[in-house]
């Protein structure tokens, strides 16, 4: 039988997913959990908020793992979450930087 040889790209491209599912997921996850909570505070307590949030900060870390394999590539892994945390990230930090710009 033969044995498939496994080129050194393929092998760098499923090491960068595996890095795009953690990084990036974590960053989603910690940008969704601040920007889920500010959302949310309005509408319950300040400690349920939080903890809603960060309930539903690990089901956008999940989806974000699942993203990174099922993206086309190892650029698109990449993208899907790291934009999408920078987004969150500056919604979640948007209410401290109108606040220091106020006169």
């Amino acid at each position: 039988m033969k044995t498939a040889r496994v080129d050194w790209r393929y092998r760098l491209a499923v090491a960068s997913r595996t890095a795009a599912a953690a990084a990036g997921g974590y960053a989603l996850a910690a940008a969704f959990a601040a920007a889920g909570s500010l959302a949310l505070q309005p509408a319950m307590p300040r400690v349920e908020a939080v903890l809603t949030a960060t309930m539903l900060a690990w089901v956008a870390y999940a989806l974000a793992a699942g993203w990174a394999f099922y993206a086309r590539t190892a650029w698109g892994a990449w993208c899907g979450t790291l934009l999408p945390a920078l987004v969150l990230g500056a919604g979640a930090m948007a209410p401290q930087w109108l606040a220091g710009s106020a006169p």
